[in-house]
């Protein structure tokens, strides 16, 4: 099942599945923003990330000496959520822990995706964890949009480019395999746009530390173009990916509220990188917004 939403300027499909984002269009002139989910080179569209970010070391943890297995990403992406508010322009779905989900996770909780037509343009994205057990929980959240690069037949990938504002020197933070290795931190400088090259990706993402302070990124065509600028307002990282070696026609924009397990991670999952701790009756809240043009 599929949730539809639209304004004047764009309309937007959500799938159940997943609570995922499966297509933005514009309503005038079809141009479809959202990469295909062609399976030969990715075969989703905007995963939502929950109840971790990354692979974790082994695709196992531990919590009160239980081994739990879990596989990258976590299971949301693959689970079917609740339509439980519906409007024109806003959609919230949710998911609650079950059975087979304390087989993997043995936490109590409600994940909401909220998704709202804020103006004509612009589709915000809202990410509500509450913790529905009597004790903490721990989890990571994030997005994993996929666009399509390029969005015109007479262009090419490499015309495009990824800016980050504001411009500073972010702090960089890289991986060996799936894992995240402290160690190989370097920086990056966002005053230099990131010309799309596919040899960047040969280690997979690249994966700016944002520490929660707001950012947007651009993703468009060199000079005057169609594109979509992610307003990201307070997670702690954000990716940028493609799949390296497939010349695959789309990059994701990932903001993310945890990351990978480090090389050095002892499987303790209150003591992993990143993780966030929620008392009971608490909730989480992290959001971003897609603006697109």
């Amino acid at each position: 099942m599929s949730v539809k939403l639209e304004n004047e300027n764009i309309s937007v499909i959500i799938s159940e599945l997943g609570a995922e984002l499966s297509s933005v269009t514009n309503r005038e002139s079809g141009l479809e923003y959202m990469w295909t989910a062609d399976p030969n080179f990715w075969g989703r569209h905007a995963p939502n990330l929950f109840p971790i970010v990354g692979r974790l070391k082994g695709d196992r943890y531990k919590y009160r000496d239980k081994t739990y297995f879990m596989t990258q990403h976590g299971f949301a992406r693959d689970n079917e959520f609740d339509l439980v508010e519906k409007t024109a322009t806003y959609a919230r779905l949710r998911l609650v822990d079950t059975e087979e989900t304390h087989s993997i996770y043995p936490f109590h909780f409600q994940f909401d995706v909220i998704y709202r037509l804020t103006d004509q343009d612009t589709l915000g994205v809202t990410y509500v964890v509450t913790n529905t057990d009597s004790h903490e929980i721990y989890f990571s959240v994030g997005g994993h949009p996929g666009f399509r690069v390029p969005l015109a037949e007479n262009e090419k990938f490499t015309d495009y480019y990824v800016n980050i504002e504001p411009n500073r020197i972010y702090n960089r933070s890289k991986l060996v395999g799936p894992y995240l290795d402290n160690n190989l931190d370097t920086t990056f400088n966002s005053s230099i746009p990131l010309r799309l090259r596919r040899d960047d990706y040969k280690n997979d993402a690249i994966i700016l530390r944002l520490d929660g302070n707001p950012v947007s990124v651009v993703l468009a065509r060199l000079g005057e173009s169609n594109g979509v600028t992610m307003h990201i307002q307070d997670a702690q990282y954000v990716g940028i990916w493609t799949p390296y070696g497939k010349e695959a026609p789309f990059v994701c924009l990932e903001p993310w509220w945890g990351v990978a397990d480090t090389v050095n991670a002892d499987g303790i999952i209150n003591h992993k990188y990143g993780i966030n701790e929620l008392a009971p009756a608490q909730t989480f809240t992290g959001s971003y917004s897609l603006s697109f043009f």
